[in-house]
């Protein structure tokens, strides 16, 4: 504090003597922002500066600077700021700790002394109290407390006094107690602290905090706190007993409530957990504490608690007890908590505890404690669905011979379900609406449903430590129960030993099946595993879905398949095969044996072979799954590859005489390719992509126009009808299959959601079908044959009165209205039957509509692969047009977001992969002429388009051609301006056209865009195109001269400026040969036209291009510039007062019209084309200004006489409004009274 003094001495002033009582003043200012920064709110700058000010003390010669600094940190101690308090604690401690001179008791007295709780401000209490408890953390954390017991003790005792605060420092003084006591010795204990601490070791079932310190005491110091010590303090002679088991509950609710918002587990919990261990009463405590008190309780924070005490105890217990507890009512509790959070807005302990199992398998070294938890966790079911999902991540974390193990029981427990050893629970829900009960085979069906999705989801994890054994065992495991039965057990087939306990039903093995080909598509891109990865260098590229021996994953399942087929005494199909589909299997194994064999001899393209192989272990794959399709597609395989055998034989003999023209065994496969993808199969459609990228160098023009083909919008719907019918049918079932299973998988978790459709060509139909409702609204409200109907059924009842006899309704008998009832029910029911089908007619076209997208977005797939693989191959150039029709089409109507979809993958192959690919068709053959034409239709239909984005994909498709004619010319013949097979005049003639039409079409669909990448990418033309740029600038000015300037001369303007200036760039880049002379003196007259009026980038451009002739800009233009902005400027003294009005928002200015420089009263330009004023009109604009006049001054009259002349005082005409108002008031109420009484 500053203490000022003032005297007066012979009438004049004295200066004020300043007292510094806190020596702030003798301070440095360095020395004193070190405490600045201690309470800044960033924990960086504290850390800092207290690292500063201890380096800076130890250095400093000054002795009061230590003394200031203890004193400044203990009044810091109770900061207003929440950020500054433990800042200057832990500084506090810090000095404490370096500085061993100064004793604790000094430290502990002054702190007592500045943050004295009974001579503070009321309001000030809590802050004094964070002093005291901020105090004694920082001498508890200077380590030198145990060196001084008497502190110890005051520290202690200053602590239990301020537990009373609870509603500002809740539990932390407890907690620092047990921080003290975790840090003192054994000695310091038993002779001081024991004492000090008795009261509140006596009382420790009151607190969770107290109890805390007993169970912290106890577990530091056995020796002292023996059985017969804790008998004299607790009555007992363990913490554990059956009386105390009440008072502990109620001690755990407290802690549960209190770390309800940090979801953790209170530290008192797991001591007590652990003290029940120690004391060999887990089972007691456990039964009656956690299971009878705890769960008992309907507040979810002690339902978290007993959850995270039985994560927590995991790893603690032995082997029996841990069984026990995990099948106990603790797990039970939590599996319908899981279910029952599935709705929004719950909170959700899985996550919690899929990380706490994690952590604990992940530490835990004993194989049967990690098997008991995971096999404790999938019986915990929902009406025998597990609550855990089938994708665990904590799976990855098993040891491999315990992941074996829990194979080995998954596969056991799919064959022989124990629904006994399940923990099975229903929710309440589910009770209310089953009133006759769960039967076990729909058990058995939802626990086998959950089974089979978790084996496949253990190969699918690329965390999961696997091999090839395990992998093939799952895959066949998966594949057998699939599609086969046991008819006896033999030791050669593993999979016939385990003998099923209740028979599979058709829906569990369409769950079955559908699992197996997603584990199927999982093999084809799966790596190597195991020991094979060790000899592949980071960066090697690592082939996919093959075994350690080079082997398709999907061949070895076939072999494996074929060896079931083989061994009909053991093992039968589950739907027999007949003989046409037995001979097609056999078949298609001979067929795959040989072309193995060719491809080892090298007889046959190894990408050819791996193609057919893949497509025909596929097909045979598909027999048991669609055996019609794949007995023709197999038929058609093999077909293809006679055919492709014949060619290369007739390659070898000229002389061989020409048959018949049939497919090229190419566009055969494509075709087989494309009727593959019209189903809805991921699997399908990646197996036809790598087999696609294979073939792609065989493609003939034929193949690809197939493919064209189906993308041509004009061709749409010619030959899809079958396609679609079937495809349909295909995703019902699928549909109606997903659904169910859903809905069983809902009812078991008790959600409440409405099922979702599986197909992803549903979401984008939502807005259609509202709009198709509302127009089915509509045509039943306007259904006049209906209405007709209706009248027929009514005037035949005599029910209608007639107008023309002007007869009344008369009632009808019981019989009467009963025929007719019927007769009107049975015409609504028909009704109803024709509006029904006509909306499943709309919904058929419709899905139909979604599936001929779909099938065209999966065929621009293969569309895209052969623009990558070949796109220097002459065949591309077949690709443009088509794509730009499509593009064209698409961009026309109105889109759904699949269309836009569809459409935006179009583009993107069409721009990245055709028009900016790196690698483009260099050997055009004969296509000269052909491509010369192509490029004039490009150009022109971008010059005929309405919408500017199609144009560009027409442009950029012209700039595509027109590189591929110019071929591949190196550096110097570029520089020297070579353009290939180009006819150079004719093209151009074409873009002279096209420019032509974008500078006089003021709405051109072209854009500058186009032919500035045209002029950078073809100097040559730019060159050729000079004139008719130069020519527009000068009638581009003189349109901006005649008229108003638009922004549509100002573009034309800027562009051809620009395209002048691009022109010469390149010509200096390029070395071509080209006089600029008459575009130089184009443009020189442009200086004065383009002054004051023209925009400033129009002036820079053109001043850029002016520069390349060595014609620089005059700095004169830029200093009268600034004159002009200094003339314009108001003086200094005349700018206008900060709390004023501007002359103009006077009232008496408010209507003048501002006359500024340059600009006429009228407020246009001079010179601007503005009307003149004419003398109608200026007699008319006279008689205005002499009414308004008039009014103005009428207001101003009534103003002074109502004031009472304009000298009156602003009091006196306060009283006269006052009295003006008071006779219009008694006025008003005379006229009322004299109303009421007329």
């Amino acid at each position: 504090s500053v203490c000022v003094c003032s005297t007066d001495i012979d009438g004049e002033a004295v200066r004020p003597r300043v007292s510094d009582a806190k020596g702030i003043l003798r301070q440095s200012r360095e020395f004193l922002d070190f405490f600045w920064d201690i309470a800044k709110p960033e924990q960086e700058t504290r850390l800092k500066a207290i690292e500063r000010l201890t380096e800076h003390l130890k250095t400093s010669e000054k002795k009061n600077e230590l003394k200031y600094t203890l004193k400044r940190l203990v009044d810091g101690l109770s900061h207003s700021r929440e950020a500054a308090r433990p800042g200057f604690s832990l500084a506090l401690a810090q000095v404490l700790g370096v500085f061993e001179e100064i004793p604790l008791q000094t430290a502990l007295d002054q702190i007592k002394e500045k943050h004295d709780l009974h001579k503070v401000k009321k309001k000030l209490v809590r802050n004094a109290a964070f002093g005291r408890f901020f105090g004694v953390l920082a001498l508890s954390q200077s380590t030198r407390l145990h060196k001084e017991p008497q502190v110890l003790v005051q520290c202690v005792q200053l602590l239990q006094s301020l537990a009373q605060y609870r509603e500002h420092l809740r539990d932390l003084p407890r907690k620092t107690m047990v921080d003290i006591l975790s840090e003192t010795n054994e000695e310091v204990f038993q002779e001081v602290l024991l004492g000090a601490l008795h009261s509140d070791l006596s009382c420790a079932f009151s607190t969770p905090e107290q109890l805390q310190l007993l169970l912290v005491a106890m577990q530091r110091f056995p020796d002292v706190l023996k059985p017969k010590k804790l008998k004299k303090l607790l009555g007992t002679a363990t913490v554990i007993t059956e009386e105390n088991i009440p008072k502990l509950v109620e001690v755990l609710k407290m802690a549960a409530r209190s770390a309800k918002k940090e979801h953790v587990l209170p530290a008192v919990a797991l001591d007590l957990l652990q003290v029940s261990l120690r004391e060999d009463r887990f089972e007691l405590f456990w039964r009656e504490a956690v299971v009878g008190g705890l769960l008992t309780d309907q507040a979810g924070p002690s339902s978290y608690m007993c959850y995270r005490l039985l994560a927590s105890a995991l790893p603690l217990l032995p082997l029996p007890q841990l069984r026990r507890m995990l099948s106990g009512e603790v797990m039970r509790h939590y599996g319908q908590h899981v279910v029952s959070a599935q709705l929004p807005d719950r909170f959700k302990f899985a996550p919690e505890m899929e990380t706490r199992v994690a952590e604990f398998l992940t530490g835990c070294s004993d194989a049967e404690k990690q098997l008991a938890v995971m096999v404790a966790f999938s019986t915990l079911t929902n009406q025998g669905y597990p609550v855990v999902p089938s994708f665990w991540k904590v799976v990855q974390n098993l040891r491999p011979a315990v992941l074996r193990r829990y194979v080995d029981w998954l596969k056991d427990t799919f064959c022989r379900p124990q629904l006994d050893s399940c923990l099975d629970f229903s929710t309440r829900r589910q009770r209310e609406n089953q009133e006759e009960g769960v039967q076990d085979k729909q058990c058995v069906f939802r626990l086998r449903k959950w089974i089979v999705p978790r084996l496949v989801s253990i190969v699918e994890n690329s965390q999961v430590k696997k091999d090839e054994e395990l992998v093939m065992d799952i895959a066949r495991f998966v594949f057998f129960h699939a599609f086969f039965d046991v008819k006896k057990s033999t030791p050669d087939i593993p999979e016939t030993e385990s003998t099923l306990s209740a028979p599979l039903d058709t829906s569990t093995r369409d769950v079955v099946a559908s699992s197996f080909f997603g584990l199927l598509q999982h093999l084809n891109h799966l790596g190597a595993l195991g020991d094979c990865t060790e000899g592949i260098a980071p960066h090697e590229r690592r082939v996919q879905g093959v075994t350690a021996d080079g082997s398709l994953w999907i061949y070895c399942l076939v072999q494996y398949a074929d060896r079931l087929l083989k061994h009909t005494k053991y093992v039968c199909c589950a739907r027999p095969m007949t003989p046409d589909e037995r001979a097609a299997w056999d078949s298609m194994l001979a067929s795959v044996e040989a072309l193995r064999k060719r491809a080892k001899a090298k007889k046959m393209h190894v990408g050819e072979a791996s193609a057919f192989q893949q497509l025909l272990l596929l097909m045979g794959i598909y027999l048991f799954k669609a055996p019609e399709e794949s007995v023709e597609l197999l038929q058609d395989l093999q077909n293809c590859m006679a055919k492709a055998q014949e060619k290369k034989a007739r390659k070898k003999k000229t002389k061989a005489p020409v048959t018949l023209y049939s497919p090229h065994w190419v566009e055969v496969l494509v075709e087989i390719l494309l009727s593959l993808l019209s189903q809805p199969s991921r699997l399908i459609r990646q197996v036809c992509n790598a087999v696609f990228s294979r073939i792609a160098a065989h493609l003939t023009p034929a193949a690809l126009h197939s493919i064209l083909d189906v993308l041509d919008p004009r061709k749409e719907g010619e030959g899809q009808d079958a396609l679609v019918v079937t495809d349909e049918r295909d995703t019902d079932k699928r549909r109606k299959c997903s659904s169910e299973d859903e809905e069983d998988e809902e009812e078991g978790k008790g959600e409440v959601r409405s099922n979702e459709d599986s197909d992803s060509s549903e979401e984008y139909s939502d807005d259609e079908s509202v709009g198709d409702d509302e127009e089915e609204e509509e045509e039943q409200d306007v259904d006049q044959n209906f209405r007709l109907e209706l009248m027929k059924v009514l005037q035949g009842q005599n029910a209608l009165a007639a107008k023309e006899d002007g007869s009344e309704d008369e009632e009808l008998d019981d019989e009467a209205m009963m025929k007719l009832d019927g007769s009107i029910a049975t015409l609504f029911a028909e009704q109803k039957k024709r509006i029904q089908a006509k909306k499943d007619e709309k919904e058929r076209l419709r899905k139909e509509k979604m599936l001929v997208r779909d099938f065209k977005i999966k065929v621009l797939d293969l569309l895209e692969i052969f623009l990558s693989k070949q796109s220097e191959s002459p065949q591309v150039l077949g690709v443009v047009e088509p794509l730009l029709a499509v593009m064209e089409n698409a961009m026309s109507r109105d889109t759904n977001q699949q269309e836009q979809d569809f459409l935006r993958k179009t583009a993107d192959i069409f721009m990245n992969q055709l028009c900016k690919a790196k690698r483009y068709c260099r050997n055009m053959g004969d296509m000269k002429e052909e491509l010369h034409d192509m490029l004039d239709r490009l150009v022109s239909r971008a010059q005929k388009l309405s919408d500017s984005s199609v144009s560009l994909y027409y442009f950029s498709a012209s700039l595509y051609l027109l590189k591929v004619l110019r071929g591949s010319c190196d550096t110097l013949s570029l520089q020297a301006g070579a353009m290939g097979a180009v006819d150079v005049d004719r093209v151009t003639a074409l873009y002279r056209g096209a420019l032509t039409s974008f500078m006089t079409h003021r709405k051109s669909s072209l854009s500058g865009g186009m032919f500035t990448e045209l002029f950078t990418r073809f100097p040559v033309l730019c060159v050729r195109l000079l004139d008719t740029a130069a020519e527009f600038i000068s009638g581009g000015v003189r349109q901006y001269q005649q008229v108003t300037p638009t922004l549509s001369y100002r573009g034309t303007a800027l562009f051809s400026l620009f395209s002048c200036f691009l022109s010469i760039l390149s010509v200096s880049k390029c070395a071509l040969s080209v006089n600029l002379e008459p575009l130089r003196d184009a443009l020189l007259p442009l200086k004065e036209a383009h002054g004051s009026h023209s925009s400033r980038r129009l002036q820079d451009t053109y001043w850029n291009v002016l520069r390349h002739f060595g014609i620089l800009k005059p700095k004169g233009e830029k200093k009268e510039k600034s004159k002009k902005d200094t003339e314009l400027q108001p003086p200094q003294g005349l700018r206008k007062k900060k709390g004023f009005l501007p002359e103009t928002k006077k009232r008496k200015n408010r209507k003048k019209p501002v006359v500024q420089e340059g600009k006429s009263p009228a407020g246009g330009r001079p010179g601007s084309g503005a009307t003149p004023r004419t003398p109608a009109g200026a007699a008319a604009q006279d008689e205005q200004h002499e009414k308004k006049r008039s009014k103005s001054s009428k207001k101003k009259r009534k103003q002074q006489g109502g004031a009472q002349g304009a000298g009156a005082t602003p009091a006196k005409k306060a009283k006269a409004e006052s009295a003006e108002l008071q006779q219009q008031q008694k006025k008003k109420k005379k006229k009322k009274r004299e109303g009421k009484g007329k």
